[in-house]
């Protein structure tokens, strides 16, 4: 069969499934099973597949089509503009996660060269790597409870050449990280409420790891052990950067009680998607 043909029996069986994106997920999966970009989709429409590519491209739909997320099924996500390795043990990394990001970078540039930075529950490291590609001088360092997430992140560090500059910790939150060691704590923790299970997507809670997902019955869990170990482990004056959950911006204000210059950052559809807290307190 013709590439052209075979792409569009495909979106016609993934828009009988439901898939969200069925065109962009055809294209996605026909390029992983040839190896190709995009452009060469639409260049070679007339292309011949054989009888393996078929069955290799038949087998991803299957998988598609029962809801697990492309991004597993091809091994691969970008972020940042960073090409990273993902699997069933790590969250698939989102898009405005880069808010927090662009938040913690606007932050290192007012605290002195070698700032240390830790990226609190790394999951596939993207936070830490792409704090890592942008600030050379920074000290990062990266945790994690699960240890599959961390040789993940490991890995992803070591195909993104920044494996000699993060120090992988596998831990609870900041379990075992000294006092007043860092500049800045950074986390995108598990934020969806238990409670609001049957309104996350189906592939999301059925193929994400449920710990890099949930954070208890409201979502807080998490908030409420980190703020305080963030706390203890700042500098005076320096800062907590987190990603928040959709309603969450008041119920987590609250839990940032006694800080100073707390504000939040919306995403693009004004949203609000991440707070920065400073620790009272003299820089230093």
């Amino acid at each position: 069969m013709h590439l052209k043909d075979v792409l569009r029996a495909a979106l016609m069986r993934l828009e009988d499934c439901r898939v969200g994106s069925p065109r962009l997920n055809a294209e996605v999966l026909m390029m992983h099973t040839l190896g190709c970009d995009r452009a060469y989709l639409y260049a070679h429409p007339e292309r011949e597949l054989t009888e393996d590519e078929l069955a290799r491209y038949d087998d991803l739909l299957s998988q598609r089509g029962r809801g697990v997320p492309s991004q597993y099924i091809t091994g691969h996500q970008e972020f940042w503009g960073l090409d990273f390795i993902v699997a069933p043990g790590v969250l698939i990394p989102r898009p405005e996660t880069e808010h927090l990001v662009e938040a913690v970078l606007d932050l290192a540039n007012h605290i002195p060269s070698g700032a240390r930075i830790v990226d609190v529950g790394t999951g596939s490291g993207c936070i830490a790597i792409a704090l890592a590609d942008e600030l050379p001088d920074a000290y990062l360092y990266a945790t994690d409870l699960s240890p599959e997430a961390l040789e993940i992140a490991r890995a992803n560090a070591t195909r993104l050449q920044v494996d000699k500059d993060i120090e992988f910790r596998q831990t609870d939150l900041l379990d075992g990280l000294p006092d007043e060691y860092f500049d800045i704590v950074a986390s995108n923790p598990p934020y969806v409420g238990e409670s609001e299970h049957d309104k996350v997507q189906l592939e999301v809670r059925k193929f994400e790891p449920h710990m890099a997902v949930f954070g208890g019955t409201e979502g807080l869990d998490i908030y409420r052990r980190l703020i305080p170990q963030a706390e203890r482990v700042l500098k005076p004056g320096r800062w907590l950067a987190i990603e928040i959950g959709f309603s969450q911006e008041e119920r987590i204000l609250a839990l940032l009680e006694g800080w100073q210059d707390v504000r939040s950052i919306p995403d693009l559809q004004g949203i609000p998607r991440v707070i920065v807290a400073r620790k009272t307190g003299a820089g230093r």
